[in-house]
């Protein structure tokens, strides 16, 4: 079985890739803005299916990589560490997007509300990305089944992810007036995001624990 403590640092990586600026979080902030938390809840399960998905593909992907490729770790350890990287200068780089930035959305009903949300996730590559390159340096074949551990994790992420950003699609309208007037806090946020990522993308490349 997964060890606690690595459990707990994916949790925590999990984290902080859900508050990094992206398709999904903007759309459910916009979402909710224009047409209140309740239309931001229901899209975030179109989101969540997606999540779904995609965790599942990567589960399954992974576990039969791991057996068929030699030294597969390795290399999902280091395209997950360019990765970190890139996702970094994103957040750095002048004119990175905010992760609060509205946009104006029509009036949609329930049924278009949850396949907006999915197509969102969907079509975000971000998400796949993100599964095949962060699951492989938390899953240790020793522990157990490989298909089993990346179904944990990726359900520990899935369950970070709805928590936060149900928090967010609830308070978005308050959170996006807070911050419009203290740009500061965009600031702090972008540069603490952009540290935390960069610093575990050079740790995953040097960890040779694996």
């Amino acid at each position: 079985m997964i060890d606690l403590t690595a459990l707990a640092g994916f949790a925590l990586v999990a984290l902080g890739m859900v508050l990094t600026p992206g398709p999904n979080m903007i759309y459910l902030i916009s979402r909710s803005v224009c047409q209140g938390p309740v239309a931001g809840l229901i899209s975030l399960g179109g989101v969540t299916l997606g999540f779904v998905v995609y965790m599942l593909c990567a589960a399954f992907g992974i576990t039969a990589l791991v057996f068929a490729v030699p030294y597969a770790y390795d290399a999902l350890r280091f395209a997950g560490a360019a990765y970190l990287l890139y996702l970094a200068w994103q957040t750095l780089r002048p004119g990175g997007q905010a992760p609060f930035q509205v946009r104006a959305l029509p009036r949609d009903g329930l049924r278009r509300l949850f396949l907006m949300g999915l197509a969102t996730n969907l079509l975000n590559p971000k998400i796949a990305i993100l599964y095949l390159s962060l699951l492989p340096h938390f899953i240790d074949p020793q522990n157990g089944s490989v298909l089993t551990q990346s179904i944990v994790l990726g359900s520990v992420q899935i369950a970070v992810s709805v928590t936060v950003n149900a928090l967010i699609a609830i308070g978005a309208g308050s959170i996006a007036g807070f911050l419009a007037e203290r740009p500061v806090w965009l600031a702090v946020q972008r540069w603490l995001m952009g540290t935390v990522l960069a610093g575990l993308a050079v740790r995953m490349a040097v960890d040779e624990s694996r």
